[in-house]
């Protein structure tokens, strides 16, 4: 599993931000990496007042998620 990994922050107070993520099952991390940027701005078009800070793609640790 693929976890495309991102910092978002508030427009309007940008010292405001949260780490989020969005899960791939069928693509390689190469594959993520090339496609962040599309996936990131539908994100941010669905998510009006935020906007993503920075962003990474890496293979998800299924023990370091919590059930």
């Amino acid at each position: 599993m693929i976890e495309l990994l991102f910092v978002a922050c508030l427009n309007a107070t940008p010292g405001v931000c949260e780490e989020r993520s969005l899960l791939f099952t069928d693509i390689s991390p190469m594959t993520c990496m090339m496609g962040a940027q599309p996936e990131l701005a539908k994100w941010t078009e669905s998510h009006g007042k935020w906007h993503v800070e920075k962003w990474s793609c890496r293979i998800m640790q299924t023990a370091e998620r919590d059930a």
